[in-house]
């Protein structure tokens, strides 16, 4: 089974996503602004993916900025706190397979965790060919 915590406002979400589909598979998605994972989920899904909190804490985005968390001062827990009250600090997207947990940023970095090949060309909405007509990675 494979599931995408999705943006579909987010060009990047919407790559993996498309993606994931070139590979035949049509995952579970859920839309984590609307659905945002529980505590329990978030903490999974960062461990999983070998990641730190602050390396998934979406900076490009307010209240980032208005809550000051650039500064060091903030322990997981805090950080934790900070995107359980607000999801959209949450980095995405997140995509959770049999073979793993990615981030996928880049969008490319979900082709380590898919369970099928690419089943044709792909390439992303920017127009940068990310797999071949023979379903091979341009790298």
């Amino acid at each position: 089974m494979t599931t995408i915590y999705h943006n579909p406002a987010c060009g990047t979400s919407r790559n993996t996503l498309a993606m994931i589909r070139n590979a035949g598979i049509e995952p579970t998605v859920i839309e984590y602004l609307k659905t945002p994972p529980d505590r329990a989920t978030l903490v999974k899904l960062i461990a999983d993916a070998g990641l730190t909190v602050r390396a998934v804490l979406r900076e490009k985005c307010d209240p980032y900025e208005s809550l000051g968390l650039k500064e060091d001062k903030w322990s997981d827990a805090q950080l934790l706190d900070f995107m359980d009250q607000y999801p959209i600090l949450i980095n995405r997207p997140f995509v959770v397979t049999e073979l793993g947990t990615r981030l996928c940023r880049p969008s490319e970095l979900v082709l380590e965790i898919l369970p099928a090949a690419q089943r044709g060309a792909f390439s992303k909405e920017d127009g940068e060919v990310v797999i071949t007509a023979d379903g091979q990675r341009v790298k």
